[in-house]
């Protein structure tokens, strides 16, 4: 495997990740500054091991090429080699995600975050064809993204199987709340499974799971890690205490889209991050009361 992402290949991209939100300014501009200010937040004091830049939480749906090349740029820069970037550049077009991926290497990223491909809703032997035309295309070790609740097609556990064959195809972010075929994928290959889904970090760990791409982890990154250490030590009441200490958080942040409330969130604590791009809609004020009262309920 051609790479420069993470030495411990059963941990390609570590163990702790956080989907980054998208900084703007009060115009919607792309605000780089605080984009690198929010990066060594994330890294210093919640402890990642890399980020993911340009995800879903990143808005990715409404920024343009040249401002996801950019935003990876000032991401490498800030973190300065004390974290992994990850660059989201799937799309439902092969064509346009084969030459995000390029441009994402030449602009510093670690590793690729390859989504399946939306609205068309391609049969399994086009998502084969469309994760291994990326894979084939870059250097970089790519992370399957499985969210089918947003895509509308799960990556079945047959072409998960398939696609482990790749040198460069490593990781899978999961998203697909499908305990017994992760785990059959994670019997049968060597791929590194994260949770996509920040309450279900646990039971992903238990059944061979490595880490999470965390949403709430702007917030609980520190905790999240505590969790995953306590339960990798054998700690396993420790691991159980910290995730039911964090559920609070692990689930509200997802009572609107998740991005919604991890910029009122960091709004809340002193490091705004400006408003959201639409179709989003920034938090109501009844939301981030709500918000307020689950970053209490898990001790943050």
């Amino acid at each position: 495997m051609v790479s420069r992402a993470g030495s411990d290949p059963r941990r390609p991209v570590g163990r702790l990740l956080t989907a980054m939100v998208t900084p703007f300014d009060s115009n919607r501009e792309l605000d780089l500054a605080a984009a690198a200010d929010l990066a060594d937040y994330l890294v210093t004091e919640q402890r990642n091991d890399a980020l993911v830049i340009n995800g879903t939480t990143g808005e990715a749906p409404t920024t343009s090429d040249a401002e996801k090349a950019d935003l990876v740029r000032a991401v490498v820069d800030a973190v300065d080699g004390r974290a992994l970037v990850v660059a989201g550049v799937g799309t439902f077009d092969t064509a346009h995600t084969v030459h995000l991926a390029d441009q994402a290497a030449k602009a510093g990223a670690d590793a690729l975050l390859v989504v399946t491909p939306y609205y068309s809703k391609p049969p399994q032997a086009g998502l084969l064809a469309h994760f291994r035309a990326v894979a084939d295309a870059s250097e970089l070790p790519v992370v399957l993204y499985d969210i089918p609740a947003r895509t509308g097609t799960p990556i079945q556990p047959e072409t998960m199987i398939a696609l482990a064959g790749h040198e460069r195809i490593v990781a899978v972010k999961d998203a697909k709340g499908d305990l017994t075929a992760s785990g059959r994928v994670m019997a049968e290959t060597d791929l590194a499974y994260y949770s996509g889904d920040d309450a279900i970090t646990l039971p992903l760990l238990s059944i061979g799971g490595v880490g999470v791409i965390g949403t709430s982890t702007h917030f609980s990154g520190a905790g999240t890690r505590a969790m995953i250490e306590a339960y990798e030590h054998g700690d396993i009441a420790e691991a159980r205490g910290l995730h039911q200490a964090l559920l609070p958080i692990y689930t509200g942040i997802f009572r609107t889209q998740g991005t919604i409330l991890v910029k009122a969130g960091l709004a809340l604590r002193g490091r705004p991050v400006g408003p959201v791009r639409p179709p989003l809609v920034d938090a109501t004020e009844r939301e981030i009361a709500q918000l307020g009262a689950d970053l209490a309920g898990a001790g943050l």
